[in-house]
């Protein structure tokens, strides 16, 4: 039976199923800022009510007048809807929120961040659910804690992660997060409706406040969080399970205090306590980055991966999950998919070679030298297979505009003998006209080659390996630290890159991977491993 909560907050059935009226919001970019008063660009997207009272949606508007008058709470799902248990989730907050339950401030944290509790009389513990505005974001222009200043769609507190956009990355990472392997809470995207919020720009709105996009997580009951224990006391698997995940969403911000402990209760016998990740807003960067892993020094992170755990890593699809993302989420941008999977393959590849968690992390990570910041491993790889790229498109062009000159020669010279400007004796025996110097500088190996690709040498730093005209091609790379470029960041653009472009520089790149995983292992051989023992 369909159902539908009204404003006596009760339920009453349908004689017939409604359709729900959903605003799409597929690109939460600058324009959104509006969002705090009027938000204009909407869809056609339409949905049926499920045949149950748990509909997550609220709004029976026949028109979107009667949807910005109607002052009734509402929720609706904007993306998230075929993840499982988000219906359920969604459904309990809808009816805590027409019960007239009003979301309660979080202190702690940066961002504005509000709990939903359930209308459960005598019991202390009954939040439901975690709910953060995208407006509300740490810099965001209504953030509450005194971090605004900026409007959706900037750059936020990591410059490859925008305002706005975190809470995108947590659904992205529960909808990753296959069978809940790393245990990450049942996430969603959704507006919610006349809710009190807050609102920096117009207090008069704070009566009867516009909608608002948000993420909404599961609360996950817990007794503390990981900054409260020493590392003795979390189990290897649960460790190995939140660093599998962090290192396929190359997670930016894995601190203690995003991992929930479980299953301790005063408990201090190591490895029994189980660690629940939520938090994951600065996954999935535009570009790589440099992550933070909490884990990586951690005395599991150098235990060897389980059998299943190593069967878990083999069976993932890194193209297959970029589907499921862009098509969940198409508000993602392509470069964001690109970063996923480069660091999937990097995961897949480097526990097939047999390395632990620590090492990939590590090869994952900056390091700081001498006060200056120098690129990761992973980061290097990714330098030397786009020089390969850009190589192979300045040959192909070479040996274009080869064929252009020589055409343009003959031409040239065929037509200064019809004029007798030039001496006939300039034409070989063939009619061909003889070998044309071309602009060059002295290469490599004492061969002229175009100067465009002398500086590309110069500036990849490739010695070793051979390319078109003489020029070197890192097929078999030294992955020795290359210095950070201070002014961007970034050492490889993904989102430039056309789709032939990126085919050919994944080429590349699982090419080079083999060589930096025996690299690695040569230096973690000198380092004392750890056993599969957990008494630390």
């Amino acid at each position: 039976m369909a159902a539908i909560i009204d404003r006596n907050h009760g339920f009453k059935s349908l004689a017939q199923l409604p359709r729900c009226r959903l605003q799409s919001y597929s690109h939460l970019d600058p324009s959104m800022h509006d969002s705090t008063h009027n938000i204009t660009h909407t869809s056609n997207v339409t949905t049926t009510l499920h045949k149950s009272y748990s509909t997550p949606c609220l709004s029976l508007a026949t028109n979107a007048k009667q949807e910005v008058e109607s002052p009734n709470p509402r929720i609706e799902i904007v993306s998230g809807q075929k993840a499982p248990k988000v219906h359920d989730l969604v459904a309990e907050v809808a009816i805590a929120l027409a019960s007239g339950v009003k979301p309660t401030p979080v202190p702690s944290g940066l961002g504005g961040a509000y709990y939903m509790q359930s209308r459960k009389e005598g019991n202390s513990n009954n939040t439901i659910a975690v709910v953060k505005p995208a407006d509300e974001e740490p810099l965001a222009f209504n953030n509450p804690k005194g971090f605004a200043g900026r409007m959706l769609g900037q750059p936020g507190m990591k410059r490859s992660i925008r305002v706005g956009e975190t809470g995108l990355r947590e659904l992205a990472a529960y909808l990753l997060d296959h069978g809940g392997f790393a245990g990450v809470p049942p996430s969603a995207l959704v507006k919610i409706c006349h809710v009190t919020f807050n609102v920096n720009v117009n207090m008069e709105l704070a009566s009867n406040p516009p909608f608002k996009i948000t993420s909404i997580q599961r609360y996950v009951e817990h007794e503390t969080d990981a900054g409260d224990l020493g590392p003795s006391r979390f189990s290897v698997c649960s460790v190995h399970r939140i660093g599998i995940l962090d290192i396929r969403l190359l997670n930016l911000d894995r601190h203690a205090g995003n991992m929930l402990v479980k299953n301790f209760n005063g408990n201090h016998v190591a490895g029994k306590a189980e660690l629940v990740p939520i938090d994951h807003g600065f996954c999935l960067p535009e570009s790589l980055d440099d992550p933070y892993f909490e884990w990586l020094h951690w005395p599991q992170s150098s235990i060897p991966f389980s059998e299943l755990e190593a069967d878990y890593i083999s069976s993932l699809d890194p193209f297959k999950d970029a589907e499921l993302l862009r098509t969940e989420l198409p508000s993602i941008r392509e470069c964001s998919v690109r970063v996923f999977i480069l660091c999937t393959i990097f995961l897949k590849r480097a526990t097939a070679a047999g390395l632990s968690l620590a090492d990939i992390g590590e090869m994952m990570t900056r390091d700081f030298i001498g006060g200056e910041e120098s690129w990761s491993i992973l980061e290097n790889i990714c330098v030397n297979a786009k020089a390969n790229l850009d190589m192979e498109i300045l040959s192909n062009g070479s040996d274009e505009n080869k064929e252009f000159d020589e055409m343009f020669a003959f031409d040239k010279v065929f037509e200064d003998s019809l004029n007798q400007d030039q001496d006939v004796s300039t034409l070989s025996a063939d009619g061909k006209p003889t070998k044309m110097m071309r602009y060059s500088s002295e290469g490599a190996r004492g061969k002229l080659i175009d100067p465009r690709l002398t500086r590309l040498v110069q500036e990849s730093g490739i010695k070793d390996g051979c390319g078109p005209a003489g020029i070197s091609i890192p097929r078999s790379a030294s992955f020795a630290a290359h210095s950070k470029n201070p002014d961007t960041g970034v050492c490889v653009s993904f989102e430039e890159m056309k789709e032939d472009e990126w085919s050919s520089f994944l080429e590349y790149y699982e090419e080079l991977l083999p060589e930096a995983f025996l690299q690695k292992q040569s230096t973690s051989m000198l380092k004392q491993r750890l056993g599969y023992s957990c008494e630390f």
